[in-house]
C-alpha cells in the first residue's frame, strides 16, 4: 500500500484534473485537509509539496494553494502569428515558449501569412485538438474578420483566447495585450518636433490596428504642437505590399514617398524598424543623407534598427510582449480576472534623427 501522503496526493491530483477548465480552483486549507482525510499536518504538507513539484499547484502567500491550470491531457497552447520566421516573431515566440514551458505547457505555432482564409483553416483544425489556450496575432485587425464564429466556438469549449498586438472588432470576452501605439506615435512625433522638425512624413500599415493607432498618435502630437498635419506626406501600405517588400524587395510604396516633392519634408516616422531599414536604403540610392537631409525614426528597437547602415532611432518595449502575453494567458487559464493591457514604450536615440537646420 502506498504511503499516506502519496494516497492523498493521488486524491487531490484527480480532483484538480476534474476541475481543470472550470475556473480558479483553490484547494482546502491544510487544516481542512487534515480534518477531512484524518491525516497529520506533516502528511498533508508532504502531499502538497509533491503536487507543487509536479507543477499542478502553487502556494500563494496568505491565500493557500491553487491549481496552476495544468490538466491530465490538455496542456498545449496554440500560438497563431502572421509569419513565424520573420522580423520580431522569433523573439516573441521564444519568450512565449520560455514562459509557458516553465509552467509545464507546450506550444504549437501556426502561421496565417496575414490571410484570413488561412486563419480559418487553422481555427477549424483546432476545433478537434485538445488545447488549453491560444495566443493570437490577428490578421488585418483593422478590417472586419469572418472567423469570429470559430473563436467563439473555441471559447465555448473552455479554451482561453488571448490576442496579442491587436484584436478584431466585434469579438467579445477576449483579452488583448498590445503596445501603447497611440502614445508611441505621439512620442516619436514629439521627439522630432523638439528637434525642430515641422514637415514630418509617415509610413503606416492601413489594414492593421497597430498602424492606425500609431498614425493617430502622430496626428495628435502635430495638433497639440499647432503644426498642420501634412496628409499628402502619409504613405499607407497593406499586408500584400509588405509581403512583396519581404519576398521580392519591392520598395515601390516607399519610393513613392521620395517622389512627393511638392511638399518637402525633413523627417519620417515609420511603422517599424523593418520599414525604416528599407526606407533608408531607398534614400541612399537617391543620394539623400540620413540624418543630415532627412531624419528617420521607427518602432520596436529590433535587430534591424542596428542592421541599417545608419542605426535607427526607435522605440523599445518597456515590457516584453511575448512574456506579458504568456503571463496573462496563464492567469486566464487559472480562472483569474485578466484585463487588456497596453505596454509602454521607451525612446532609444541612435543616429538616424538629428536637429533640423533650415
Amino acid at each position: 500500500m502506498p504511503a499516506k501522503y502519496i494516497r492523498l496526493a493521488n486524491i487531490l491530483r484527480e480532483s484538480i484534473f476534474q476541475n481543470t477548465g472550470k475556473g480558479i480552483y483553490k484547494l482546502p486549507s491544510e487544516s481542512e485537509l487534515c480534518e477531512q482525510y484524518r491525516m497529520s499536518r506533516q502528511t498533508v504538507r508532504t502531499a502538497l509539496r509533491l503536487l507543487t513539484e509536479e507543477g499542478l499547484i502553487e502556494k500563494r502567500r496568505g491565500s493557500g494553494s491553487f491549481s496552476t491550470g495544468l490538466g491530465a491531457m490538455q496542456n498545449t497552447i496554440a500560438v497563431i502569428v502572421n509569419h513565424a520566421e520573420e522580423y520580431t516573431a522569433p523573439t516573441f515566440l521564444a519568450n512565449v515558449k520560455s514562459a509557458l514551458n516553465a509552467k509545464g505547457y507546450s506550444i504549437k505555432v501556426y502561421s496565417t501569412y496575414s490571410k484570413v482564409a488561412e486563419e480559418r483553416i487553422i481555427l477549424q483544425n483546432l476545433q478537434n485538438d485538445s488545447i488549453r489556450g491560444m495566443i493570437v496575432e490577428g490578421s488585418k485587425t483593422a478590417l472586419p474578420n469572418p472567423n469570429l464564429d470559430l473563436y467563439e466556438q473555441l471559447m465555448a469549449k473552455g479554451v482561453s483566447v488571448l490576442f496579442a498586438g491587436g484584436i478584431y472588432a466585434g469579438i467579445t470576452g477576449c483579452v488583448c495585450i498590445k503596445d501603447d501605439n497611440y502614445y508611441g506615435g505621439y512620442l516619436l512625433a514629439k521627439h522630432l518636433i523638439q528637434l525642430g522638425h515641422t514637415k514630418i512624413a509617415g509610413v503606416f500599415k492601413i489594414d492593421d490596428q497597430q498602424g492606425l493607432e500609431r498614425y493617430s498618435g502622430f496626428a495628435a502630437a502635430m495638433r497639440d504642437f499647432h503644426i498642420p498635419l501634412p496628409e499628402e506626406l502619409i504613405v499607407w501600405y497593406t499586408a500584400t505590399r509588405l509581403e512583396a517588400l519581404e519576398s521580392k524587395s519591392d520598395t515601390s510604396f516607399l519610393a513613392s514617398l521620395l517622389r512627393r516633392n511638392k511638399e518637402p519634408y525633413s523627417a519620417v516616422i515609420c511603422q517599424n524598424d523593418e520599414v525604416a531599414y528599407w526606407l533608408i536604403r531607398e534614400l541612399s540610392y537617391a543620394d539623400i543623407r540620413v540624418p543630415e537631409d532627412i531624419s528617420v525614426v521607427s518602432f520596436d528597437n529590433s535587430y534591424m534598427s542596428d542592421l541599417s547602415s545608419i542605426h535607427i532611432t526607435t522605440l523599445a518595449h518597456g515590457k516584453e510582449p511575448g512574456a506579458a502575453a504568456a503571463a496573462a494567458l496563464l492567469r486566464m487559464i487559472q480562472g483569474e480576472s485578466v484585463f487588456s493591457e497596453e505596454l509602454p514604450w521607451n525612446l532609444v536615440e541612435k543616429n538616424s534623427a538629428a536637429p533640423y537646420h533650415p
